[in-house]
Order: C-alpha cells, then sequence, then structure tokens
C-alpha cells in the first residue's frame, strides 16, 4: 500500500544487504516432476557443476546449458538444468567453491502455502492471537474498534460527525494497522475466487487457527473474520460504505496494544461500496453450501444489493484526501487507496450479483463494462477479478459461463497473447521466470500482481486450453518468488535460505522475536525507490532495487493483497 512515511520510522534502526549465495534456486523446493533450473551468477567461475544428496553422493554433474545476459546490465548469467533428478530429498548443489542446498519433494510448496494463509489470522485485530495458535508471536487483544468516530467527511444526518460506532474485527491491512474496504474486498475476491477452483485443496488444509477442525475450510473462516467487520462499515440508513477505519497519521513502530491514536470511519465512496456489494454477493454464493451460513447469506446479498443501489445513486464519489483535509478536521495521512475510475467495479459488482441473483439488471450492467483486453486484477483495476470470475464458469462449467461467452471472447484472446508472450520471453530470461524481463516489471509490489499476477493468469489459460507449457511457465513465478531471482532472497518470510528478516511491518519490528511472523509476501524489488531517503542505497539496476530493510515500505512491506495473490497462485500450482 502507499505510505506516507512516519517520523518516528526516521527512528529505527534495521536490515542491511546481507551476502549472497551466487547459485541462485527455488529455496522452498522443485516439484519432483516438475524443471529444476539453478542460474549461476557471473562472480561464479566454474564450468562444472555437481549436485550431492545428503550422504555426500554424487548424483548428478554436467555444465551449464544456457548464458544469457541481462537485460538490464552487462552481467552474464548461466543456467543449470538438473530437471532429471525426480527423487525426493534434500541435495546440494557444487560450483567451484561456492555450494547451495536443492529441496526436491512431491509437494514442496504445502508449508509454504498453508503459512500464508495463517498470515491472515496473525493479521487479525481485535481478539488476543494465542499461543497455541500462533507460538512466539503470540500478543494481547488490541484495537477492539468499538468506539470508533464518524469523520465529518462520513456524516449523515443519522450519524453526524462525532458519532461514536463499533466495527469489530478484520484484518491489518498490511505494515501499518488500519483496515481499508478496497484492498479487503479484493483480498477477499481473490481468495474466494480461488476457493471456487480448488474447494477440495482448501477443504484439506488445516493452519490451525481457532475455527480449524468445524466442517468449514480454514480459508473461509478466516475470510469470515474479515466480512463481518466489514458488514459494520456499511451505514444501515443509505447502504454506502466508508472508505476505511483509520487512525489520522501512520501509528509509529510500537506494537498494536501500545497505539492511542482515535479511529474515525472516513467518507463513503463509490469504490468502497461496489467492492463491497461484490465482495458480499460472492460470499452469499461461497458460504450457501452451509446450513449455519443460511442467514449470513440473505443478510450478504441484502448489504450488497443496497451498497450498489448507492453506488448507482453516487456513481462517481471518488476517495479525495487531500480535499477532505482542506475542509475537515482531522487531517488524514494514511492509504488511500484513491481508484479514479468506477467502470470495473460496476464490471465486478454487477458480475457477483447477477452470479448471485439471476437478475438480469445486473447481466446488463456487466456486459456494458467488459473490457476488450485481459488485465491482471489489482485493488485499482479489479476488472480482471470480473473476467476471471466469467473464466470461472467456463471451467466449472456451469450453466451462467453461455450468458457471457461471446461478451469475453476477445478479452480470453487477449489472455493468451498475454500468456504466450510470456512464455516466449522465458527464452531470453536471464533468471528463466516469465516475471522480470523488462524494467518495467519491477513496481511497487512487483512480487504480487506483476509476478504471482502473471503465475496466475497463466494458471487460467491452463485451465482454459488444457495445455502443459502455461502451468509449467506459471511455475517459474514462484520460482522467482521463492529466491531465483537477481537479489537471492526467498521473498516469503520464515522461507528460504536467505531469507527476508525485516519488513516494513510494525508488529514484526516491535514484537522482540527475532524472526519476523512467518508466511508474508514482501514487496519486492522496486525501481521507484520512493523511501530512498530512509535506506542504504539501492542498487542501480532494477531488479536489484530491494532492501531487506524495515524502513523500505516501497520494497519491503507485506500486504493482505500481495498474500492473496501467493495463496491463489499456490493453490492452482498445487502437484
Amino acid at each position: 500500500m502507499k505510505h506516507v512515511i512516519c517520523s518516528v520510522l526516521l527512528s529505527v534502526v534495521a536490515g542491511g544487504a546481507i551476502a549472497q549465495n551466487p547459485i541462485k534456486v527455488n529455496q522452498v523446493g522443485y516439484g519432483a516432476n516438475e524443471e529444476k533450473i539453478a542460474v549461476i551468477e557471473p562472480q561464479v567461475k566454474a564450468k562444472s557443476f555437481v549436485i550431492k544428496d545428503a550422504k555426500g553422493r554424487k548424483v548428478w554433474s554436467g555444465k551449464a546449458n544456457i548464458a544469457i545476459k541481462s537485460p538490464f546490465n552487462d552481467k552474464v548469467r548461466r543456467q543449470v538444468d538438473f530437471s532429471r533428478i525426480t527423487t525426493p530429498g534434500t541435495y546440494t548443489l557444487y560450483a567451484g567453491k561456492h555450494s547451495q542446498q536443492v529441496i526436491i519433494s512431491q509437494n514442496p510448496n504445502n508449508e509454504v502455502a498453508a503459512a500464508a494463509l495463517k498470515a491472515f489470522y496473525l493479521q487479525r485485530t481485535a481478539m488476543p492471537i494465542e499461543e497455541k495458535y500462533a507460538g512466539a508471536y503470540a500478543r494481547p487483544m488490541a484495537h477492539p474498534d468499538n468506539k470508533v468516530i464518524v469523520h465529518p467527511s462520513a456524516a449523515s444526518a443519522s450519524r453526524p460527525a462525532g458519532t461514536v460506532i463499533s466495527s469489530l474485527g478484520g484484518w491489518y491491512d498490511a505494515g501499518d494497522y488500519n483496515k481499508y474496504i478496497v484492498n479487503s474486498a479484493f483480498t477477499i475476491g481473490m481468495m474466494l475466487q480461488a476457493y471456487q477452483l480448488n474447494k477440495d485443496y482448501f477443504d484439506a488444509m488445516d493452519v490451525n487457527i481457532p475455527e480449524s477442525g468445524n466442517g468449514v475450510a480454514d480459508l473461509l473462516d478466516e475470510v469470515m473474520y474479515n466480512i463481518k467487520w466489514m458488514m459494520t462499515m456499511q451505514d444501515p440508513e443509505d447502504g454506502g460504505v466508508y472508505h476505511k477505519l483509520t487512525t489520522p497519521n501512520f501509528e509509529g513502530f510500537v506494537m498494536p496494544k501500545e497505539c492511542a491514536q482515535p479511529r474515525y470511519v472516513v467518507q463513503k465512496s463509490t469504490q468502497a461500496a461496489l467492492d463491497f456489494a461484490a465482495t458480499m454477493a460472492l460470499a452469499a454464493r461461497i458460504y450457501a453450501q452451509y446450513p449455519s451460513y443460511q442467514s449470513f447469506c440473505r443478510e450478504a446479498v441484502d448489504a450488497a444489493e443496497r451498497a450498489y443501489a448507492w453506488a448507482v445513486k453516487n456513481p462517481n464519489v471518488i476517495y479525495d484526501q487531500p480535499g477532505n483535509n482542506d475542509k475537515y478536521d482531522p487531517d488524514v495521512f494514511t492509504g488511500m487507496y484513491d481508484d479514479k475510475q468506477t467502470g470495473d467495479e460496476f464490471f465486478w459488482a454487477a458480475t457477483e450479483l447477477y452470479l448471485t441473483t439471476h437478475q438480469s439488471s445486473y447481466l446488463a450492467v456487466a456486459r456494458l463494462f467488459v473490457p476488450t483486453k485481459y488485465a491482471m486484477p489489482t485493488w485499482g483495476d479489479v476488472s480482471g477479478l470480473a473476467i476471471h470470475q466469467w473464466l470461472n464458469q467456463e471451467i466449472l462449467k456451469t450453466c451462467d459461463a453461455q450468458t457471457m461467452a461471446i461478451y469475453i471472447n476477445k478479452v480470453k484472446e487477449s489472455l493468451k497473447e498475454f500468456c504466450n508472450a510470456d512464455i516466449s520471453a522465458l527464452a531470453q530470461s536471464c533468471y528463466h521466470s516469465v516475471f522480470g524481463n523488462k524494467a518495467s516489471d519491477f513496481v511497487w509490489g512487483s512480487n504480487s500482481e506483476m509476478c504471482a499476477g502473471r503465475g496466475i493468469a497463466l494458471m487460467y489459460e491452463h485451465a482454459l486450453s488444457g495445455d502443459d507449457k502455461y502451468r509449467r511457465a506459471a511455475l517459474t513465478a514462484l520460482d522467482h518468488l521463492f529466491g531465483r531471482n537477481a537479489t537471492g532472497y526467498c521473498y516469503v518470510t520464515g522461507f528460504g535460505t536467505q531469507r527476508v528478516m525485516n519488513p516494513h511491518q510494525r508488529i514484526s519490528a516491535a514484537d522482540g522475536v527475532a524472526d519476523p511472523m512467518p508466511g508474508f509476501l514482501a514487496g519486492g524489488a522496486n525501481s521507484g525507490k520512493q523511501d530512498a531517503e530512509y535506506v542504504p542505497a539501492y542498487a542501480d539496476s532494477p531488479d536489484e532495487c530491494y532492501q531487506d530493510h524495515v524502513g523500505s515500505y516501497a520494497s519491503n512491506e507485506i500486504a493482505i493483497n500481495w498474500n492473496a495473490y501467493l495463496v491463489s497462485l499456490l493453490s492452482m500450482a498445487k502437484y
């Protein structure tokens, strides 16, 4: 998320460059029957390479079969393909004086997938995070949000400024302690759509949260914790939805219990209302399988329709933080999520409402806003979530698939072109990944929407076409995230031989535990370097613009939407 730096951050000292292993591999592990490639950095002069098993027996030897120059500098990397090793185990790859651990497994991603989902529990507000679920990361309840103030920008006749409301629960959005409807809705949309395609996978996943074992998938239990908070953000009088629940300024790097600023609900917005409507309509369909959720499903549909009706009456109420600060007190300087367009939100909301209610008026709106080109979904452009939902109907062979078929044909063609271009790029990719082959890949949150998002797009094309080349290409996005990249970091906290240790996350910085909370995807290399004045000097090469430093909000923050990409991709890339 976009941060205005806190002055208190200037006093935080943490992080810095660590020695990189010049042998770059997927540090989480390779699938036993999948492609296995290591990348050798230029400083390694060895001409041949050896792999030994845990007992020191040589099981493979060979030379690099490909050498590719970086598109960003003069570095030439070599690729070592050891795919013919298929026996699960822990191995060591030797290159002269250098060595690197290599893990091969039938299901290498099971542990990281569970941690990525469990990370949402660690972000919960308004409840104690208990030792039996969180171990060393246990903490007392904080931010109950039972006394939240209606900000003047959110005032209405029934709730004038200063009114105190209750808005319990939900997840902290990112490295900060605020809660945002736009990003929460996007996050839930990503994960519930992944659940639709991979129900059995998620139903079997036990991540040890308080609700585990209740007969409901842990993913759905976790998502429900945030949905219940979202429902408190709807004005019961007119159906509008507050954009966010926030303190005026970001809190310092202290534990949640030590926070003291008042918390406000701030301005209703069209985007918040429509994203909320889409989420509630989608949730109503997903949770309908459980008898205990029938009442919730009815409430969710009603809430979705009222939020949608508010948006129809207020189609261009854009969140305007600077404008609000000019007019109202207190000023607010936290994350804005200030998307300027509403067509994509109308497309997603109308899509989910149609699939839930089958009212033709929603289908007509969805058809009105169909794009002609595929775009990876982001919080600022949720048209991709709507497209994915229509693709889900086709993949799952539902009767609804035909209602939109002719309208999304161009988008499907565009998706295939997008995926084919990424596969073509693999031949000249020095890290053998569909991500990271052009400078424009390295933006804020590059690991999520640009890298994991590519993997998800490729998985959709695989599901539609049945062609395994798309699935194999998607796995190269995970290779990047898990360490086969220019920085050498495995970007998921708690995993890898070169770990992220200093994420821009207040709890991990303040809890006194040496290791950060596990399972969080760091933002990744970002050539924008928006935080350059707060961190050591960045590298010049776009793919190396990453800092494992608590001050690096531009490259090393965590966020719920970023973890949603990871959870989704891992569910689709299961072995």
